[in-house]
């Protein structure tokens, strides 16, 4: 993880879960995380591996000019990158792992229809790193993914037009025996529950029920 928006998430849910897999959806606290809300989101996974969208930051909003709640996650990627995607969505909850993966959004092209601007020289990608957190809710293992898609640069379009598809470019898995977050990381504004603990130790793929 190098993003402090992934940092800090990842630290809030490691220590809400404490000696579980994963914390249960009711323990989030959003007053805890409002400096990263933004940019997060809640997914739901359900039999149709549809991953509708139940709750969405307005950065990722802002990429589409439009809100995504409801839409699937799925729909955010190119085609080609979609399968992969689902893959890592169903891997986070199979195995209560979380992952973190490298993404563009590329910029809109010349003379974006929905926005009637002309983006020519508005070329630039924006660089995302997206945070896949595994989340219980009412106990059931399998109904919600904690993330967050957060950028380490700035565009003149982000914001003016509708981004592309997003493309994957990478996926990290993090190990089961990962070390804890430290006390640095834990500084998000939440009243100490235990010892903090040290970043956790990535693995690096290249990238191939009832509502909120």
């Amino acid at each position: 993880m190098r993003h402090s928006v992934s940092k800090d998430l990842y630290a809030y849910w490691n220590w809400l879960r404490g000696a579980r897999a994963a914390p249960d959806r009711s323990d989030i606290d959003p007053a805890a995380i409002r400096h990263v809300l933004a940019d997060s989101f809640i997914v739901e996974v359900e039999p149709a591996c549809v991953f509708p969208i139940r709750l969405c930051g307005t950065r990722m909003n802002a990429l589409w000019l439009s809100d995504q709640k409801g839409k699937s996650f799925l729909d955010l990627w190119r085609a080609e990158d979609r399968r992969n995607v689902a893959a890592a969505l169903l891997t986070v909850v199979d195995g209560a792992t979380p992952a973190v993966a490298g993404a563009l959004a590329c910029p809109p092209s010349v003379n974006d229809g929905r926005s009637g601007a002309n983006f020519a020289e508005f070329d630039r990608d924006l660089n995302l790193e997206l945070l896949l957190l595994p989340l219980r809710h009412f106990g059931k293992t399998h109904s919600r993914l904690l993330g967050s898609l957060s950028s380490s640069n700035q565009t003149s379009w982000f914001g003016r037009a509708v981004a592309a598809p997003l493309c994957l470019k990478s996926l990290r898995i993090i190990r089961a025996q990962e070390q804890k977050p430290t006390a640095q990381s834990l500084s998000v504004g939440l009243s100490p529950r235990g010892t903090p603990r040290p970043a956790p130790r990535l693995i690096v793929h290249e990238g191939g029920r009832s509502n909120m």
